[in-house]
């Protein structure tokens, strides 16, 4: 199953209706955590909001994770070695108050198991791809210490 979440403070449409385009071409099936979205996906199932106790089951069946550039959505994948795939949020179209997220893929772009999609294009060509996922490629725990001491750091400057 493929998992698309937009996390649980903003909506986030146009990540949405992306999936939503060409979730019918998709081999896995796709569930997405739309939030407070006002797009209502016709290709795939949805919710709004994933309850907190069953957050970490459906990360755990999730074989790939499509997300807003979140660190929390970030560390979860890394915790349960799931790729995922990283959309930033973008001021300039109404999605956040900053450009935060396209700062933070800058950063994280090229890490093991984090692919970042900059069109939709990107995103589709993604999830039509066998993902490495950070344990297959960093199977160390220094690896998870380095991108986490990384993140708390770069969000203290933040």
């Amino acid at each position: 199953m493929i998992l698309v979440t937009v996390g649980t403070q903003l909506p986030f449409d146009r990540l949405i209706k992306a999936v939503d385009s060409f979730a019918k071409d998709l081999t896995k099936p796709v569930l997405a955590q739309i939030g407070k979205g006002t797009y209502t996906p016709q290709n795939m199932k949805w919710i709004k909001n994933i309850e907190p106790q069953d957050f970490d089951k459906v990360f755990r069946d999730a074989t790939v994770i499509v997300s807003h550039a979140g660190i929390g959505t970030v560390l979860t994948a890394k915790r349960f070695g799931k790729p995922i795939i990283l959309i930033p949020r973008q001021a300039s179209l109404g999605e956040h108050r900053n450009d935060h997220q396209l700062a933070t893929v800058s950063q994280l772009e090229g890490r093991p198991g984090i692919y970042v999609a900059h069109t939709e294009e990107d995103l589709k060509n993604y999830l039509l791809q066998d993902l490495d996922s950070p344990s297959h490629e960093d199977p160390s725990e220094a690896g998870r210490a380095s991108l986490v001491s990384y993140l708390k750091g770069y969000l203290a400057e933040v």
